[in-house]
């Protein structure tokens, strides 16, 4: 399936072999050390070297379902009579699907396969930008596609990318592709970022958004198995990221945005400072029973002094 494909979902290869995720995690890593695929969060992938980018092809194939529930919650963040721009990628693709319901919405974008599931919406506008094609993702890039954009000023903008960490923000493996986003980014006033758990703590060569400059992140919630990508959640809402998450309990989003910040002592402290409550009040109700004995003894002694 990989060699067919160049990627495959954990999800998808434990239906097809009818068996679970961990028996199917467990044998990608033994073909991971055959040197026959590489490991991806959440799937697998041919052979490659850091900077290798997947197809569009292959990427349509990770995290379908994922994905999805992430284009819905976006989409509600969109606004009726809104400008925006949407980059390239097959999460951004799902998310034109269904803004093609959003009356007068005018989207730029450098991605065909954005333009394409845009082009019968009666009602949105859309604006594509120049360049030259670049086949593997069907997006404009180069330098006809940043000048392009020079001026332009919208509300927002939805972008995906290769990789998401709290230290570097979003990465590209694509040197042209990483420039255009840029340019993108330059003519928004909100920066929203579309990327599933998969990408999440992955880090590619070159960064496009820097994590101050992301306002939102649209992700779904990561496996419990995933500690990574919970870990650089928590980072990433630390730094001022809100947090919109698909799936988590008892709503589909979640807004979050930098969490309070409490003096909470550690249980070890917690256990220690109860101690020395108890502790404090023995003390003090000893002392005042004390001090009850005392005042009779001091009382009879003065009474003694008077009368010598």
């Amino acid at each position: 399936m990989v060699r067919a494909n160049g990627a495959v979902s954990l999800r998808e290869l434990a239906r097809v072999v009818q068996t679970s995720e961990v028996t199917v995690r467990r044998d990608v890593r033994a073909l991971e050390a055959e040197g026959l695929l590489d490991r991806r969060h959440g799937g697998a992938v041919l052979p490659g070297g850091f900077t290798r980018e997947s197809g569009f092809p292959q990427k349509s194939h990770l995290a379908t379902a994922e994905k999805t529930a992430i284009a819905d919650l976006a989409a509600g963040l969109v606004e009726e009579g809104e400008a925006i721009v949407v980059g390239a990628g097959t999460t951004t693709q799902e998310l034109a699907r269904r803004l093609a319901r959003v009356p007068g919405l005018t989207v730029v974008t450098n991605s065909l396969l954005v333009a394409q599931a845009l082009a019968h919406a009666n009602r949105v506008e859309v604006v594509m930008t120049g360049g030259t094609l670049r086949g593997s993702n069907y997006a404009l890039v180069g330098s006809g596609a940043e000048q392009s954009l020079q001026g332009l000023r919208v509300s927002r903008a939805f972008l995906s990318g290769s990789g998401l960490t709290a230290e570097r923000g979003l990465s590209t493996s694509n040197m042209l592709s990483a420039s255009v986003d840029r340019a993108l980014v330059q003519a928004a006033a909100e920066v929203v970022v579309l990327a599933d758990h998969t990408k999440l703590g992955t880090d590619t060569m070159f960064q496009t958004v820097p994590t101050d400059v992301i306002t939102r992140l649209v992700t779904d919630e990561p496996p419990l198995h995933d500690d990574r990508a919970a870990t650089e959640l928590q980072a990433l809402a630390d730094q001022g990221v809100q947090i919109t998450v698909a799936g988590s309990s008892g709503a589909d989003a979640v807004p979050q945005g930098r969490p309070p910040r409490r003096d909470v002592p550690l249980p070890g402290q917690r256990a220690g400072a109860a101690a020395a409550r108890h502790h404090g009040g023995q003390l003090r109700s000893a002392a005042a029973a004390l001090a009850q004995d005392q005042v009779p003894q001091d009382r009879a002694r003065v009474a003694d002094l008077r009368r010598r």
